[in-house]
Formats: structure tokens, sequence, C-alpha cells
């Protein structure tokens, strides 16, 4: 049985030139200007180039972390933000 290993493991998986996190944007903008038209259309390419740069600015896992502190989602294996002691 082969299994594929990666060439560079600290390369991103990319689609063409765009990280998936960079894609979902570009696809909720193009629904957006499926569904609504006018400037959406024009935000289908700036607000992934615009995420990408702010992107760049910060640490890897900095989406993630702003999506915890929002409480939009759970970060699984780690303690709570408000644990005053962790124990390994």
């Amino acid at each position: 049985m082969e299994k594929k290993f990666p060439r560079y493991l600290s390369a991103p998986f990319q689609i063409l030139w765009f990280e998936p996190d960079e894609l979902g944007v570009m696809c909720l903008f193009f629904v957006l200007a499926l569904m609504f038209g006018y400037v959406f259309w024009a935000l289908v390419f700036a607000a992934p180039y615009g995420y990408s740069v702010l992107k760049r600015k910060y640490p890897r896992g900095f989406f993630k972390h702003m999506l915890y502190f929002a409480g939009l989602t759970n970060l699984s294996g780690y303690p709570s933000f408000f644990e005053g002691r962790f124990l390994e």
C-alpha cells in the first residue's frame, strides 16, 4: 500500500496561488455577488487579497484564535481561556 508523502511539510496546501482560507473568502464574496451583484463583484478578488495582506502581518493560527475569542468556535485539546493553572 503506497501513500504519497508531501514534498515540503511546512508548505501550505494551495489551489492555484490561493490558500484554502483565502479561497473560502473568495467563494463567500462570489456567492454574495451572485445574489446581490454590484460591489460584491469587485470584492471577489479584492477581499482575498486584503485578507492575505492582513494574514501575513500575524502569526499562523491568528484567524482561528480570533474566531475563538469571538465565541464562534472551540479549540479542541486545549484548556479554556479562563483556566488559572494547567497541568500536562
